[in-house]
């Protein structure tokens, strides 16, 4: 079962998810600590830290949790270029709605090939059939 999010009444939701789903326990760490709950006060335009160490720590905690969907997203490229078999141009466009940021799409699939463990090919040979691998636990 993929993870899934339900709102519950007001302005509460539930999130669920399996083990296959968080085999590093990333879910878990986000939502038990207070990375997600940061992130999500952040996008809600929440900044009531009064305290310069404490508005550190929030923001500390949504850096984080903002590299590490960085990786994800760099993964997922690798996912549309390698498996799915996407040109650069369907990938820029899907993903930052200009086609012409082929360069950007580049750059996070060759991130996305060193964050699973995968040697980056040449331009000649830019279409590798190599096994998707998860990534590593951070």
């Amino acid at each position: 079962m993929p993870v899934s999010i339900a709102p519950t009444s007001g302005h509460s939701a539930e999130i669920t998810w399996s083990v296959e789903d968080d085999p590093y326990g990333r879910l878990a760490r986000a939502t038990e600590g207070p990375q997600l709950a940061c992130a999500l006060g952040a996008i809600g335009g929440a900044y009531a830290e009064v305290d310069p160490a404490r508005a550190l720590q929030a923001a500390a905690h949504i850096t984080s949790l903002a590299r590490l969907l960085e990786r994800h997203a760099a993964v997922q490229v690798v996912h549309l270029r390698d498996t799915h078999h996407l040109s650069w141009r369907q990938i820029a466009a899907g993903l930052h709605g200009d086609p012409d940021r082929q360069s950007t799409v580049r750059r996070q699939y060759d991130s996305g090939r060193r964050h699973i463990g995968l040697h980056t090919p040449t331009r000649e040979n830019s279409s590798p059939a190599s096994p998707m691998r998860r990534l590593p636990p951070s």
